[in-house]
């Protein structure tokens, strides 16, 4: 943890700008260990000796006509249980996450989310790395978007 504390709201805007991000509407979830993102498509390959990955992401929800093309080196593979309890070997990635003042690295996994309300949790390890504290009656303590294209 960084030492200073965060307040959250259990849905907050925040930017992945490594991945081509500046605005996305997570949830933060308690419940969750590690953090995911919604990605439609996956495909891996390699770069320069390592793995990568290159997948897509519609970044508002209930609009597939936005896209967003990203690319990431793998970190791991690991067997993710979801809320329902069923196991899915989704790929890991590390990147920056922007939210309040924190402007650090975290890790994310890859799954699709189109049925989900959120494109992205917030997960616990997480919020433990940036010293973020949810106050699980607020919304969006960081502030909302001037314009997302994606009601509030």
């Amino acid at each position: 943890m960084t030492g200073k504390v965060r307040f959250l709201g259990w849905r907050e805007w925040l930017a992945l700008p490594d991945l081509g991000i500046p605005v996305l509407k997570a949830k933060v979830d308690t419940g969750a260990r590690t953090s995911c993102l919604h990605a439609f498509y996956v495909d891996d390959f390699r770069r320069g000796g390592s793995d990568w990955v290159r997948f897509g992401v519609h970044p508002v929800q209930h609009n597939d006509d936005q896209v967003l093309h990203c690319e990431a080196r793998i970190l791991d593979q690991r067997q993710v249980a979801d809320s329902g309890g069923h196991r899915e070997l989704r790929y890991v990635i590390e990147t920056r996450l922007v939210l309040l003042d924190f402007d650090g690295s975290i890790e994310l996994t890859l799954t699709n989310r189109d049925s989900m309300r959120f494109r992205m949790l917030l997960g616990r390890t997480a919020m433990e790395v940036a010293g973020f504290v949810v106050d699980p009656a607020a919304s969006y303590l960081a502030g909302k978007p001037a314009k997302t294209g994606e009601a509030p």
